[in-house]
């Protein structure tokens, strides 16, 4: 796990050496306030962290101010009933695809049973993409054409989980933009449909950010929030940018958990997020 986080936020490490190049028992105030803008922290939260802070720094000091972010609660999706029901929503280019895919092979690495369901209907790439991975993992698929009503696949999908006994359905929505009012009302009333083929469904939303927009993808996941309400965050394509440290921004401003972070392009590239391991994986290249 610290490797693939090592990894992960290479950059974003090699940024912050740039402020700090040697390993210390302690660090400044000022250096850490640097560090911190370094890996893309909104200010605003920096000066939050930096409050009460001597003027020179301790590692525990640093984990304890930095742990402080991560107060979200996290519900057990055993918790629920199967099948267990996700909406995968975000911006076209978010890896929300891949990102699916990956989300089955896990839940398929645990032996549960996986439909996926194509709700994804604006585009016609977006349904072949699935398929193929749909295809690659050896999982079943509910797609339709393009231009059919999303809705109905929403439905047709968890009916067929419901009655084969499937564990997990995860479904692909269009990628939108938070401002796109007639792709969201649309996204609404997937979720009343799925509502009348399981009551509690979907049971998890899950938005996807792209880490190399740093700190700017927080208000396109505000807009979701007070549309929708999201569950979670799955943060892809950390390891391209040195702003890893937006996910403090991140967990900071939206008090909702971030659930995985993607690691690369294959499906098994997909790693709980633990915050322990985030800090320590940043701290390690700090402090002695």
């Amino acid at each position: 796990m610290f490797n693939l986080l090592k990894k992960v936020l290479g950059k974003t490490n090699d940024a912050i050496k740039e402020v700090v190049p040697q390993k210390r028992k302690n660090i400044t105030k000022e250096e850490f306030e640097e560090l911190l803008l370094e890996a893309d922290v909104n200010y605003t939260l920096i000066e939050k962290l930096l409050k009460g802070l001597p003027n020179t720094i301790s590692r525990i000091q640093a984990f304890n101010s930095l742990i402080s972010i991560f107060h979200y609660d996290i519900h057990d999706k055993e918790s629920h009933p199967k099948p267990f029901v996700e909406m995968i929503i975000g911006v076209n280019g978010a890896g929300k695809t891949t990102t699916i895919a990956k989300l089955a092979y896990l839940y398929k690495e645990e032996n549960k049973k996986v439909v996926l369901g194509a709700a994804d209907t604006f585009r016609a790439a977006a349904i072949e993409q699935l398929s193929r991975w749909a295809k690659r993992l050896s999982l079943p698929i509910v797609a339709t054409q393009q231009g059919h009503d999303p809705s109905a696949v929403v439905y047709d999908t968890i009916e067929s989980a419901k009655a084969k006994g499937y564990d997990h359905v995860i479904i692909d929505t269009a990628g939108r933009l938070h401002t796109e009012k007639n792709l969201n009302e649309e996204l609404k009333k997937m979720l009343r449909v799925a509502k009348k083929s399981l009551p509690k469904a979907p049971h998890r939303k899950i938005l996807i950010l792209d880490g190399t927009q740093g700190s700017s993808s927080i208000n396109q996941a505000k807009v979701f929030d007070e549309y929708i309400g999201i569950d979670g965050i799955i943060v892809t394509k950390l390891d391209g940018t040195a702003k890893g440290g937006s996910i403090l921004s991140i967990a900071d401003e939206l008090k909702m958990p971030i659930l995985y972070i993607g690691t690369g392009e294959q499906p098994q590239d997909l790693i709980p997020f633990r915050p322990n391991d985030y800090i320590n994986t940043i701290l390690d290249e700090i402090f002695l």
